[in-house]
């Protein structure tokens, strides 16, 4: 196939697509992705899984700090693209995007116009939604509003992750993504605006530490969604206080469940362990977050028995959960 795409992404999500288009035998000519930037607790420079991706199929690559520098948009020219695809990119200016001849097309991780924004897999599962899938549909000057060109559908697990839902819903988008560019060259796929639907829209909007942390005056369900949300990254957050020796330790919560069998001489808010295999958190509809799995900060994750095994406080009565650092 001669026609010339120009691909843009950023992570593994993003990195699955364009190995996908390149295993089809698209004519993919330059990819463009996120500069470096430095990452953990040594700042290293760490590149993103499209380039890691692109240097490794020998591609041609572009990694602008700024999309509309006149020296990138010359160079953008330069591959004379008939499409570009992004998936996982950031938000492209009209001159980018109206570029190519047939226009660029996006790949979206939910069933638009349900969940326009930065976060549609973990805001989905956050939201306790039934459903959720991926969607190609050419960009317009608006967020995740451009006319759509196919949509896939699947059905959500009950304890559905963030991982596991990434992992299924790339399973789908690669191939879509493949099928959408094919259509659009030999025009067989026809546009059509996203319907308009009745009441409010859920959107996705980027997630932030804030976020992440646990509330234990809400609902156990809704704390357990979060979990779910936010596992394995960026990970939901509880602060264990030490009332004896004064620390407080962030903890990441990477699993839970939900108990209904809530002992009547627990109060809300209570810290409930045995010391050895069960650790959690009264909340606010009589029901109790049990914690199963954590990481401490520099550490690998632990379930909550092998955490117990080796904490093992000399008065258990002496802990409990805070929801910030200097509480």
């Amino acid at each position: 196939m001669s026609e010339r795409i120009v691909f843009m992404g950023t992570p593994e999500f993003a990195s699955g697509c364009l190995k996908a288009l390149v295993e089809a035998k698209m004519n993919v000519v330059a990819v463009v992705t996120m500069p470096d930037k430095p990452i953990g607790r040594g700042h290293k420079m760490g590149m993103s899984e499209v380039k890691k991706t692109a240097l490794d199929l020998r591609l041609p690559l572009m990694q602008p700090q700024n999309l509309k520098d006149p020296d990138f948009l010359q160079e953008l020219r330069s591959y004379e693209a008939d499409l570009q695809i992004v998936v996982a990119f950031r938000m492209l200016p009209e001159a980018v995007w109206a570029m190519p001849r047939l226009g660029t097309f996006n790949l979206h991780a939910s069933l638009l116009p349900k969940y326009r924004g930065a976060a549609p897999i973990q805001r989905a599962i956050w939201n306790g939604e039934t459903e959720s899938g991926v969607t190609t549909f050419l960009l317009d000057k608006d967020m995740d509003t451009g006319a759509i060109l196919y949509q896939e559908k699947i059905i959500l697990d009950s304890e559905e992750t963030a991982g596991t839902l990434h992992d299924r819903l790339l399973a789908i988008g690669a191939p879509l993504v493949v099928k959408t560019a094919k259509a659009l060259f030999d025009g067989s796929v026809q546009a059509i605006p996203q319907p308009i639907m009745n009441g409010p829209i859920p959107d996705a909007p980027k997630i932030f530490k804030k976020d992440c942390i646990l509330d234990f005056s809400q609902p156990a369900y809704l704390l357990h969604r979060q979990v779910k949300a936010l596992s394995p990254y960026p990970a939901a957050i509880t602060y264990l206080h030490n009332a004896r020796t004064g620390e407080t330790i962030p903890v990441k919560v990477l699993e839970s469940r939900i108990s209904t069998d809530f002992p009547k001489s627990y109060e809300q808010g209570s810290l409930i362990s045995d010391g050895k295999h069960f650790f959690g958190m009264a909340c606010s509809d009589a029901s109790i977050l049990y914690l199963e799995k954590i990481q401490l900060p520099g550490k690998k994750a632990l379930t909550i028995k092998d955490f117990l095994r080796g904490f093992r406080p000399e008065n258990p009565n002496s802990l409990s959960f805070s929801k910030v650092m200097n509480n």
